[in-house]
């Protein structure tokens, strides 16, 4: 395969629902005016936001419904626990899932779906600041890949979690160790499609069966962390180089590291290399105020 960067097509992919459906609008607005090169955007949804999300429907944006990514015995039901105001999926064999598991499976399964050359996810919550052509992303043949060294932290239960059970599903328990692990997470990640699809035949491989019935046999699912072990681990970095330059500038918690009460300071803390911020929903800021800023 012969690399040119005016060449080089581009799947944006977001896993989006009901809820974050004006958030995703922002997402869609700011990337329009503000995403550069050869790309298409792919919104997946549950099948019952198909209808709503089609409104957002152009020539290069297309909404997904999961039926055509998901296993037909995965299924999402109302959830008792939070009377029917959230959903879970159920199936054989399967853990109950949230919204936020299947969501990670959507983008997996991406993988066997696409033809671009590049996939780059970009979270519903996330507005672009600054032009970007994900093209961009390629050195000659390639991809960067964002990872901090040993920047996983030490006490997340769950970060520690995510990575044994990766190298589980990679066939390489041996390779977990101890912390610290490398950081691959962002809501604004590039993975080459090549190897997306190359990590879920390596999971079949292993496991002996299809890769979504693996994947979703437990909740602890990481799809950054499990890509990039893939990368490092099985394939000894091959088709990629590192780079600990975030591209989103991310509020993760409404306290502790990161947070910052007044948006537009936030958004002042930008990096040179960052084109977007990520606002978690819950932390409380108005939509409209940050579409105010991101889009004046």
């Amino acid at each position: 395969m012969g690399y040119s960067k005016n060449k080089m097509r581009t799947a944006v992919v977001t896993a989006s629902y009901a809820a974050d459906f004006e958030r995703c609008r922002l997402l869609c607005d700011s990337m329009d005016a503000r995403l550069k090169g050869s790309w298409n955007h792919y919104i997946l949804v549950e099948q019952r936001d198909v209808a709503r999300f089609k409104t957002l429907q152009d020539t290069r944006r297309h909404i997904v419904d999961e039926r055509e990514i998901l296993p037909d015995w995965l299924r999402p039901f109302p959830d008792p626990l939070t009377f029917g105001r959230r959903r879970i999926w159920l199936g054989p064999r399967a853990a109950p899932l949230r919204g936020w598991h299947v969501q990670q499976l959507r983008r997996l399964g991406m993988g066997r779906l696409l033809e671009e050359d590049t996939i780059f996810s970009a979270d519903s919550d996330v507005a672009l600041l600054r032009d970007f052509d994900p093209a961009d992303l390629w050195e000659r043949d390639l991809l960067r890949l964002y990872r901090r060294d040993n920047a996983m932290p030490v006490e997340r239960v769950d970060h520690r979690s995510w990575v044994k059970r990766a190298d589980r599903l990679l066939g390489q328990p041996e390779r977990s160790g101890s912390p610290p692990y490398h950081d691959y997470i962002n809501t604004l990640i590039g993975w080459r499609t090549d190897t997306l699809a190359a990590l879920l035949d390596r999971i079949e491989d292993v496991s002996g069966t299809n890769w979504m019935r693996t994947v979703a046999g437990n909740r602890a699912i990481s799809e950054c962390t499990l890509y990039g072990r893939f990368v490092d681990n099985c394939l000894n970095g091959a088709g990629h180089v590192h780079s600990a330059d975030a591209l989103c500038h991310v509020m993760w918690f409404a306290s502790g590291p990161g947070y910052q009460p007044d948006l537009r300071s936030f958004i002042q803390q930008l990096e040179p290399h960052q084109i977007g911020i990520g606002i978690q929903s819950f932390i409380g800021f108005e939509l409209g105020d940050i579409r105010e800023i991101v889009l004046p």
